[in-house]
């Protein structure tokens, strides 16, 4: 694709492709490559944060407009969102924001619009009181979430789910995970003291720091010698909820894109691990970090529900299952999910869970270890998953966690989405 100018007319027409049905981390690195790099962060900025407050904008921009466009001028519609976004989130002058966003009609060869983009985003300028209030009285404009989605939320957690929208709307922190084969994670945080990068260590994840500003990884000290590798504290949990030891045969399944594979390795390097993915193009992924730490593992491209493909035979001491989801808890490094999910995609979810929880299951020895996982926050998913489970499987057995964190469900336990991103832990030994 050829180079262009203007980054409101990348950024519009990445968010129009994911109005579409693409993923953000399809759209994006399409349109990244037509810029300079100086102009690459101002495009994830505008991209990612019109597609956080994208119900918001389009609720604003409803009552701006007599009239709703015509579907074929998406184009124009996601060009004034992208507007709106500078003119309300970011430190962008008002008189460039509306210039730049005006101009790009012009580049999209539709003149006729012109009139129109200028004089939506001047009239959202003068009628900025008018549109706060109009975001009190409206939860969609309030939340910046789809009416199906929030009503899950509410309905899933009611004294939680103003704290979870404001979460999902906020900008995730940076964390990391040290790999304490190499470095303590007292010693690291010195390491980054003295490397002029402040941090705190995580208060749930053994392993984890939190940077208080987002970092190149170029500035880690030993990143690229694996000291130390991006990972959110509520996924780092994983590796320490599996008490794997030396020797042990463990199974990553769902690896990719590896964070949990490596870490598992990093906290005993002598166990047999097998990692299974069901795209292979992912397993790339995976063995790149595996060879920045270092270490190794048996990849395996395969269907989780059909181990007679990939499965050699012999059961495992622990399976770590992170299963497919909504990824209802991730919404804030994902903005593209609220776009993206449907209602009846939790149901099927579900369902695959389910299949595939009951396949892991056969490959479990007796006595073994089964750490079900996802990033999601809706109990289709997670605590009624492991209850339907355990109603069944007369020889599972619901393990207790150590430590203070997340919800006790009943049935596992439930990270909402705060200083770590939303997931959900359940921890199963096989009985018989």
């Amino acid at each position: 694709m050829a180079k262009q100018s203007s980054v409101r007319l990348a950024a519009a027409k990445v968010v129009s492709r994911v109005v579409a049905g693409d993923s953000l981390n399809q759209a994006l690195p399409v349109y990244q490559d037509t810029l300079g790099k100086k102009d690459q962060p101002l495009l994830a900025e505008l991209c990612y944060g019109t597609l956080r407050y994208y119900f918001r904008l389009d609720a604003w921009l409803g009552k701006l407009m007599d009239k709703p466009l015509k579907t074929k001028e998406k184009d124009i519609h996601s060009l004034m969102l992208v507007g709106l976004y500078q003119l309300f989130y970011t430190r962008i002058p008002a008189h460039a924001a509306i210039g730049e966003t005006v101009q790009v009609t012009r580049t999209l060869g539709k003149a006729w619009a012109r009139g129109l983009v200028n004089g939506v985003l001047r009239n959202a300028q003068r009628q900025e009181q008018e549109l706060k209030e109009f975001t009190e009285t409206d939860d969609i404009s309030l939340t910046a979430h789809p009416q199906w989605l929030l009503g899950k939320i509410k309905k899933a957690w009611p004294d939680y789910w103003q704290n979870i929208a404001a979460a999902n709307n906020s900008s995730p922190p940076m964390t990391i995970r040290v790999n304490e084969q190499h470095v303590s994670r007292n010693r690291y945080l010195k390491k980054l003291l003295e490397a002029g990068i402040s941090a705190n260590p995580s208060v749930i994840a053994p392993q984890g720091i939190t940077l208080t500003k987002a970092q190149a990884v170029d500035n880690l000290p030993g990143f690229f010698d694996g000291v130390s590798s991006v990972q959110d504290e509520s996924a780092q949990l994983s590796g320490n909820l599996l008490k794997v030891k030396a020797g042990d045969r463990v199974l990553d399944a769902c690896c990719a894109p590896g964070g949990k594979t490596c870490q598992l390795l990093e906290i005993n390097p002598e166990i047999e691990l097998q990692a299974l993915d069901v795209d292979e193009k992912r397993l790339t992924r995976v063995q790149e970090n595996l060879e920045r730490i270092g270490l190794r593992a048996k990849l395996m491209a395969g269907d989780g529900c059909e181990p007679d493909v990939w499965w050699d035979g012999e059961q495992y001491d622990h399976i770590l299952l992170d299963a497919p989801c909504s990824a209802t808890g991730v919404i804030r490094r994902h903005p593209d999910i609220k776009l993206l999910r449907k209602p009846e995609d939790i149901d099927a979810l579900a369902e695959l869970q389910g299949r595939i929880l009951e396949t892991m299951w056969s490959l479990l020895k007796p006595g073994g270890t089964l750490l079900y996982a996802t990033c999601s926050i809706m109990p289709a998913e997670n605590s009624k998953q492991i209850e339907r489970f355990l109603a069944k499987e007369e020889c599972a057995e619901l393990q207790a966690f150590e430590g203070d964190w997340g919800l006790d469900t009943g049935f596992g336990r439930q990270i909402l989405p705060g200083s770590g991103d939303g997931f959900f832990y359940a921890l199963l030994r096989k009985g018989c």
